[in-house]
């Protein structure tokens, strides 16, 4: 198995630009013919594989650019920069997107746990939020039983949710495994925490609020989030909002709708912080903001 038969799968089944579903719930695919800057978004769990091309992806300022030797994995939902810059139709890019299912993750990691007795491998630095790992055997094997499913429909429906379980699997084994762990494995408060404050942006939580849901002391918290993200929960929190106001203004909303709908009761305090993080009030990022082939 090869990443040219999975290319080849890929180019077959998106030959026109844009980003579609498939019959296989979670994963798609994605074509870009033209460069799309780095803009505001927010990456829920997800993994991306790059067949040709390049992405880039921005987390507090630390970039990450990658093409078909790596692929990403973005274990919880984070607030980042996102886009493909050097795409064209000479050179497109192309690729697959899967975003995670937390329970089976969840489920996966606590039964390798416990067939390993807990051990872990060993590891150097800690694991970033966000990781690139190379495209081994376990992973490119996976990845094309997972896509060949499409061609045929019945064995899709029967065997596909085994797929996802085995593409989970060869993530989870791979050089991203550590970083995926801590999210889904014992001791993921923080991504627990990440999950909740994704469902209450528009309401005023604060770090002892968080510090309470997942029962740490504050200082605890504090650094533990820091250490998973590199942001602080505060710093986290402001841009999740500001990235999803971002999104919504780019997909039509109003400013004021898009700052009501991530927790802003102030207008004056959501254009100067939003001014503040992209360099331009919301009005002239609702002006200046094309977003042609949305990819995040």
């Amino acid at each position: 198995m090869s990443k040219d038969q999975i290319k080849n799968l890929v180019e077959r089944r998106r030959p026109d630009a844009g980003l579609v579903d498939t019959a296989l719930r979670g994963v798609q695919l994605f074509r870009v013919t033209e460069a799309v800057p780095c803009v505001p978004a927010v990456y829920e769990p997800t993994v991306v594989a790059i067949l040709s091309g390049a992405k880039e992806a921005v987390l507090d300022g630390q970039h990450y650019v990658y093409g078909s030797d790596k692929y990403l994995l973005c274990p919880m939902t984070l607030p980042v920069e996102a886009g493909a810059p050097r795409a064209s139709e000479r050179d497109p890019l192309l690729g697959v997107m899967i975003t995670l299912d937390r329970r089976m993750m969840r489920e996966l990691t606590m039964e390798i746990e416990a067939a390993t007795g807990g051990r872990r491998q060993p590891q150097g630095n800690a694991p970033s939020a966000l990781e690139l790992a190379s495209w081994d055997v376990g992973f490119t094997q996976a990845l094309w039983r997972l896509l060949e499913l499409l061609d045929n429909p019945v064995d899709l429906e029967v065997l596909g949710h085994g797929r996802l379980r085995e593409l989970y699997y060869a993530v989870l084994m791979g050089e991203a495994g550590a970083a995926a762990r801590r999210a889904y494995g014992v001791g993921n408060e923080i991504a627990r925490t990440i999950d909740y404050l994704s469902t209450h942006l528009n309401e005023q939580v604060t770090i002892d609020d968080m510090a309470d849901h997942v029962g740490m002391s504050r200082a605890v918290f504090h650094r533990r989030f820091k250490e998973a993200t590199t942001m602080s929960p505060i710093q986290f929190v402001k841009s999740m909002r500001l990235n999803n106001a971002a999104m919504k203004i780019a997909e039509g909303k109003t400013v004021s709708e898009a700052a009501w709908d991530v927790g802003y009761q102030s207008s004056s305090q959501f254009s100067r912080e939003f001014k503040r993080m992209y360099g331009q009030s919301p009005r002239q990022w609702s002006n200046a903001t094309q977003v042609p082939q949305r990819l995040n």
